[in-house]
């Protein structure tokens, strides 16, 4: 659905709702298409240590040999 920015103005919470049942909605301006009206998407909380034991690092991974070579690699 399209709409203009006059009619977007007066019918928002409508636009709002179309946008969170999922149609897409575009506001335009002087007839361009300006900005997508679309639903935020939830927060997921972070759930630290939820892959730990997944991944195993070299004891001098954080080194300053390792460190400066990695710097020579990327010209830092």
């Amino acid at each position: 659905m399209q709409t203009n920015m006059h009619e977007a103005k007066s019918r928002l919470s409508q636009l709002v709702e179309l946008a969170v049942l999922g149609e897409e909605v575009i506001i335009a301006k002087s007839g361009k298409p300006t900005v997508k009206l679309v639903p935020c998407k939830a927060h997921k909380p972070r759930c630290f240590g939820q892959f730990k034991g997944e991944f195993v690092t070299s004891k001098d991974f954080d080194s300053k040999e390792t460190n400066d070579k990695i710097t020579d690699m990327f010209g830092i």
